[in-house]
């Protein structure tokens, strides 16, 4: 685990990483564990912080996968990243409005054009990070497999060794490890995906969607599209639709929906314990 040293004052931590003055800077609250602020800099614009106490290194992979979904200039909105280091990540403040019919199309074409520009394989060039949990992005060619390996396996063993997974819980899930290439349907090449599309990272700007705290590398496109789903996100199957139309969805990807869920699940048992075990064994059900 990283080491926990004590967190830089909010201000002072913002000045440092922008290399200038900070006009305001309010506490918004915490998450994990990295408090949250907003404010103004001393040119006028307004920001929004995360300040990592030990944990400096996942701010740095959020501020990577940002900058890499930046670079598709037709692809889904991200907030700009004014700085990011020495413990602090400075973006862009987001106005958000409200969810539209019209910005859940407009997202669902975007989020396409994202994934269509790829990566060089699966994985990422950045260790990763899901909220206080590292994620090995270590590249492979073949999805299948580096999701098992990279994805499943590391957050199974998690699991079972805090006690939020009990042996016929394991031998369940590793029923579907062992049947992975069958489930997983068409070969597909490495898409750029965010990774953590739950609907909270999602903000519903005055512009239409932007989207937030990525876990990006690449990885498989349906991977997103399930996250929308796994908790509910507004207007969906809009996005959803739109989407195919943009950049067709292979044949049963329906079906294949609960193998993508599976990640974020058992990420959540590590992080939340055996609330989210009875979802993720649902899953696994459906799918031996």
């Amino acid at each position: 685990m990283p080491h926990t040293t004590p967190a830089p004052e909010p201000a002072a931590a913002v000045a440092a990483a922008v290399s200038g003055d900070v006009r305001s800077c309010t506490r918004l609250g915490s998450s994990h564990a990295w408090t949250l602020h907003g404010g103004e800099l001393a040119d006028g614009r307004r920001f929004f912080a995360k300040i990592a106490d030990g944990y400096a290194e996942a701010l740095d992979s959020e501020a990577a996968g940002l900058r890499w979904f930046a670079e598709v200039s037709d692809g889904a909105a991200v907030p700009g990243v004014l700085a990011a280091g020495g413990g602090a990540l400075v973006l862009e403040q987001v106005d958000e409005a409200g969810p539209t019919a019209e910005a859940a199309d407009d997202l669902g074409r975007r989020l396409a054009a994202t994934h269509r520009a790829g990566a060089q394989s699966f994985g990422a060039a950045w260790p990763g990070w899901l909220a206080t949990l590292p994620l090995d992005n270590t590249p492979a060619d073949q999805w299948p497999e580096w999701y098992a390996r990279r994805r499943l396996l590391p957050y199974l063993r998690d699991a079972r060794d805090r006690g939020f997974l009990d042996s016929a819980d394991v031998a369940q899930l590793e029923r579907v490890l062992a049947r992975i290439g069958d489930l997983a349907g068409p070969d597909e090449p490495p898409a750029r995906i965010h990774g953590d599309l739950w609907s909270g990272n999602v903000l519903w700007g005055r512009g239409g969607a932007v989207l937030i705290d990525p876990a990006a590398h690449g990885g498989h496109r349906e991977t997103d599209l399930a996250m929308l789903r796994l908790f509910g996100a507004p207007h969906v199957q809009r996005v959803l639709a739109a989407y195919d139309e943009a950049f067709p969805l292979a044949a049963g990807w329906r079906e294949r929906v609960p193998l993508h869920q599976l990640h974020p699940l058992l990420a959540h048992v590590c992080l939340f314990g055996r609330s989210f075990r009875s979802q993720l064994l649902d899953a696994a059900r459906r799918l031996v």
